[in-house]
């Protein structure tokens, strides 16, 4: 059985279909997380505009539909949208990459994206657009603009090509190392066992959750906002004194949901591996 994920089914119908079952345009506070990163996203969906001193970096441009909101948090935040100069994604779902074409469209934007996602996303037309792909990016590779520099994670499992960015911030005289997280998550119709399309899916996941553990992340950040608890921490971002620490700087945080995502993955798999023997 082909596995499908719920990302995947909304790309072919888009997010106001019944399925969808949740407003994922559903407008959020555009907000500065730590040093040169914004949120720019929705509720539902993780966006990021990483700002240098030669145009910007988006990460995750997701549906097309989503781009009039993006476009307003970042104007919101004194930016120009027009200064996007790369756009780069987490994995080749529609509810994060679907709008890379569009964006480009409007920017001009180089779009960067992992190797291993590469056919999948080749599949995403939406309109009948080709997906962009101007630059393919291998585990390690550095993606530099102005005066910053992120690190693309290849942290498989959820997709093929699943990419987690990594970037160094700074505040109150303190470095941190910030993270991105693509999905350590598996969906609820994942096959993880003798899966045709993906047969090295459940060793993906394994090796993801240890590289995982080892990254140095202070700053977890995420594609979906409730994995990082993000409407909880912008609260205490808004009342936070100058001498509190940043509630976003989270790692044990971070540490509890890669603990969370592979429980449920080795129940998931446990499961499967039992049907599959009987």
């Amino acid at each position: 059985m082909r596995s499908v994920s719920l990302c995947a089914v909304l790309l072919l119908v888009g997010p106001t279909s019944a399925l969808a079952q949740r407003d994922w345009n559903a407008p959020f506070p555009p907000h500065r997380v730590i040093d040169n990163i914004y949120f720019v996203g929705t509720e539902q969906l993780g966006t990021f505009l990483v700002t240098t001193s030669a145009g910007h970096i988006l990460i995750n441009s997701d549906f097309e539909t989503t781009v009039p909101t993006i476009r307003q948090g970042v104007e919101a935040l004194g930016f120009k949208f027009e200064d996007i100069r790369v756009v780069l994604g987490s994995h080749a779902h529609g509810d994060h990459m679907q709008a890379d074409a569009l964006v480009k469209e409007l920017t001009g934007a180089q779009v960067m994206v992992m190797q291993a996602d590469v056919e999948q996303l080749s599949a995403m037309r939406p309109g009948g657009k080709e997906h962009p792909i101007d630059r393919i990016l291998e585990d390690g590779d550095r993606v530099e603009l102005g005066d910053t520099a992120l690190v693309a994670h290849h942290t498989p499992g959820h997709t093929k090509g699943c990419t987690s960015w990594g970037l160094q911030v700074a505040e109150n005289g303190q470095t941190y190392d910030a993270l991105i997280v693509c999905s350590f998550g598996v969906n609820a119709n994942y096959v993880l066992v003798d899966n045709p399309d993906y047969p090295g899916i459940a060793d993906d996941y394994r090796a993801t959750f240890a590289k995982a553990r080892a990254l140095p992340v202070d700053v977890f950040l995420g594609s979906h906002g409730s994995w990082y608890d993000m409407a909880t921490k912008y609260e205490q971002l808004q009342n936070r004194a100058p001498a509190d620490p940043n509630p976003f700087v989270d790692r044990a945080g971070y540490l509890a949901h890669i603990d969370l995502q592979e429980q449920r993955f080795n129940e998931m798999l446990a499961r499967q591996q039992s049907a599959a023997r009987e």
